[in-house]
């Protein structure tokens, strides 16, 4: 039996809770998933119950180590999450109100307000985020306005990736990739935005200590052991934001690579040497933050990208034959016999700030039956990254990149994978690691536990199977052609009718 050391990953995700164990060089030896507990109280709100996701945290860890022959051999322990959710605190480590989801709705308001106050381009120019209600600046200003008793007894915010590290360690910190995505982190100085935060009257002290990611925290906390099964020696290290984990997973550490991870949400990320200072990057919705290996990257992609999917297969399609539906699709012409989809479920992408977008279907005629609009789902999916990346390259420092890594479960659609190397016109290469953001924050742990010497030795040690996808290429005109003829069309085209929707909406 093998005694070499087992690294904890954990990625706690919109849709499931995420853990598995790896070997040193990347293999999964044990895993376990459990749904996110998420609430919808009215139109555009969601919330999660900390305590709840907590103990689903739990039991996954609890299920993972129960797998094992020998669960002392783990070393430590690590976790990423999506960002701009958080866990207000008291000064006993309570909390204090529920997190607010990142993709909640309910903080425009507030986001208005900093427009007004702060303003767009300063705001980018200082933090590296184009101004949208979703980060957490935001959330702790409503949190202030509507629930002033729960803002006055906070005394710390974490990022939801920090809170489960707490609640095993015991020990508050933040790491950047994190940070970067509050509103409240100077980018090119990597510390909190202390003027910025007196200024709009938030105590910089709510802000945990800045720690990198892959920096030990301590072992982990004798009860969490008890009730875990992890050991009590394991090391718990700082973790970081779920896409750049993910990009740390796969290799995506320098300019010239590009990470495409495909989830619920996508994000097409591109490391880059320094912060981009272009104020017009951030008014079309762009946002930078900092790598967990240190370094900078800018991210692009779209919210509903997985979502559009599940949507159509759930709404239109059913949740037993989604294989099915690949194979309707497949035997659909390219173009999808004129029919367009704009994916713009919960609102637009880059370069289109605009919350009021709402998503459609273009073209429709008696000739399409449910494969030709699944297969508009699909081109729709593909035409919106390349919308969120071409003008992103064009007034960056950005290179274009020479390699495109795919990870995420969407991935293993092959018809999307198809299309969408088709539309962009270049080969990509998808990694068969399934859980590449837990694998990322395992590296991260195995760092901080010194298991690895430092994040390059990572790198080296780890093996991944691997997909390559090329462009079709007799179809790489005709999906040029309607991308630059039609899709780029239809937002403007359909912007005023979904504000006239949107504003006899807000009077019912």
């Amino acid at each position: 039996m093998t005694s070499e050391p087992l690294l904890v990953g954990a990625d706690i995700g919109t849709t499931n809770i995420k853990v598995a164990a790896f070997s040193p060089d990347g293999r999964i030896v044990a895993e376990a998933s459990s749904p996110t507990p998420t609430y919808y109280p009215r139109p555009g709100w969601a919330h999660h119950d900390p305590e709840e996701l907590w103990r689903c945290f739990v039991a996954a860890l609890r299920e993972v180590t129960g797998q094992l022959e020998d669960a002392n051999r783990i070393a430590s322990v690590a976790v990423a999450s999506f960002s701009e959710a958080a866990v207000p605190l008291d000064g006993q480590g309570r909390p204090t109100s529920d997190v607010i989801a990142w993709f909640d709705k309910r903080t425009q308001p507030q986001a208005g307000w900093l427009d007004r106050t702060v303003g767009k381009d300063r705001l980018f120019g200082l933090t590296g985020l184009s101004l949208q209600p979703i980060f957490g600046l935001c959330k702790l200003l409503w949190l202030k306005e509507n629930e002033p008793d729960a803002f006055g007894r906070t005394a710390t915010w974490l990022n939801v990736t920090d809170y489960m590290a707490f609640r095993l360690s015991g020990v508050a910190a933040t790491d950047y990739s994190l940070a970067s995505r509050t509103l409240a982190l100077d980018l090119s100085r990597l510390r909190w935005a202390d003027e910025l935060l007196r200024e709009v009257n938030v105590p910089a002290g709510l802000f945990a200590p800045l720690r990198p990611s892959g920096s030990a925290l301590g072992p982990v906390r004798p009860e969490v052991a008890a009730e875990t099964g992890l050991p009590k020696g394991a090391t718990v290290a700082v973790g970081g934001h779920d896409h750049v984990c993910g990009a740390l997973a796969v290799g995506v550490v320098e300019p010239g690579t590009m990470l495409d991870s495909i989830g619920t949400a996508e994000a097409l990320f591109l490391p880059v040497e320094r912060p981009l200072t272009d104020p017009e990057i951030g008014r079309q919705g762009y946002t930078q933050g900092a790598h967990v290996t240190g370094g900078y990257y800018v991210l692009g992609g779209q919210y509903t990208s997985g979502a559009s999917i599940e949507w159509f297969r759930d709404a239109l399609g059913s949740k037993h034959d989604y294989e099915a539906l690949i194979d309707e699709a497949e035997n659909v012409p390219a173009g999808s016999l004129g029919v367009l989809f704009l994916p713009h479920l919960r609102l637009a992408n880059p370069p289109y700030d605009d919350p009021r977008s709402r998503g459609a279907f273009v073209g429709l005629s008696t000739d399409a039956k449910r494969g030709t609009l699944f297969r508009a789902v699909l081109e729709g999916l593909a035409f919106e990254s390349r919308s969120s990346l071409d003008p992103l390259l064009d007034h960056s420092n950005a290179a274009r990149p020479k390699n495109i890594y795919a990870i995420g479960g969407v991935t293993q659609n092959r018809l999307l994978m198809s299309i969408k190397a088709t539309v962009l016109g270049q080969t990509i290469t998808v990694f068969e690691a399934r859980e590449a953001t837990s694998l990322g924050a395992a590296i991260l742990g195995g760092v901080g536990a010194g298991v690895y010497a430092d994040i390059p030795s990572a790198l080296g040690e780890l093996h991944h199977a691997k997909t390559v996808v090329d462009p079709v290429q007799d179809q790489v005109p005709l999906y040029d052609a309607l991308f630059r003829q039609a899709y780029r069309q239809a937002y403007p085209a359909l912007r005023g009718l979904h504000h006239a929707i949107h504003r006899l909406q807000e009077t019912e």
